[in-house]
């Protein structure tokens, strides 16, 4: 199902003064069989609307939370060639100007990835995706919080944005293929683990899946020679299996690409 774009106002989410450059209301899933388990919820959903176009991958990371949460929303294009980011009022909800934001009904805006998505697990999500327990949340968020910074950012930064956001001409090989090879040092650290488990952080999916998962699709799609990690590309292949990994991550990012024409 394709995208419907609507016209509006953000009245109804006490922003009326924000400029409206439309409400993408994307089709929404059930719940994944991993996480219908236990569909809990901590409080009645509210109306959620997410900032961002959808060839981000800080975007991405979210929708693919909220499609596993099985929780609608209206996403507003945003960022990049959309603009929005800079205006007074988006800057009220992100000082950074930067996407993803989200509000989940009359709450406050809430800005970073990583803060989303342990709002969005915390208030909606069950174990085993995010664990009641301290303890056993802990084992979930280290391998979130390793993936996040040991490799999504690195990749992003070092890898796939020299690579897409700076023309071939002008490209530097050398070190975007020192930088891939600290990337895959990180890599191996999570191909030992899923030696041992189905998924990052024990034999259940969790929250640790979509930090990690999310910028797989950008690494294994790449062209570039990958190391040899058979326990990383079993466990891919896992991910494309899920319906929002593959609706929501697995996207097309050709807007992003600078050539030399």
């Amino acid at each position: 199902m394709l995208p419907v774009v609507t016209a509006g106002t953000r009245a109804d989410l006490g922003w009326s003064n924000l400029p409206f450059y439309g409400v993408i209301t994307d089709a929404i899933g059930q719940p994944s069989a991993a996480l219908a388990a236990s569909d809990k919820r901590k409080k009645t959903v509210s109306k959620i609307t997410i900032w961002g176009r959808r060839s981000s991958v800080n975007v991405q990371s979210v929708l693919w939370c909220l499609e596993e949460l099985g929780l609608g929303y209206d996403r507003i294009d945003a960022g990049f060639t959309y603009g929005l980011v800079n205006t007074d009022e988006f800057r009220q909800m992100n000082p950074n100007g930067k996407v993803p934001v989200v509000i989940d009904g009359d709450s406050a805006p809430i800005f970073e990835a990583g803060a989303i998505l342990r709002y969005l697990a915390t208030q909606y999500g069950t174990a085993p995706f995010w664990p009641e327990s301290p303890a056993e949340r802990a084992m979930v968020d280290k391998w979130a919080e390793w993936a996040k910074i040991n490799f999504a950012s690195m990749f992003i930064s070092a890898v796939f944005w020299p690579l897409v956001r700076i023309a071939p001409s002008k490209r530097d090989f050398a070190a975007i293929d020192a930088a891939l090879k600290s990337v895959e040092a990180e890599l191996a650290i999570a191909d030992a683990a899923l030696a041992k488990t189905r998924y990052l952080a024990g034999d259940a999916f969790s929250l640790a899946d979509i930090q990690l998962g999310h910028c797989l699709y950008r690494y294994y799609d790449i062209e570039v020679t990958r190391a040899d990690l058979p326990n990383l590309a079993a466990y891919y292949h896992r991910l494309q299996t899920r319906p929002a990994f593959a609706g929501q991550v697995m996207v097309s990012y050709d807007e992003l690409r600078v050539s030399d024409g």
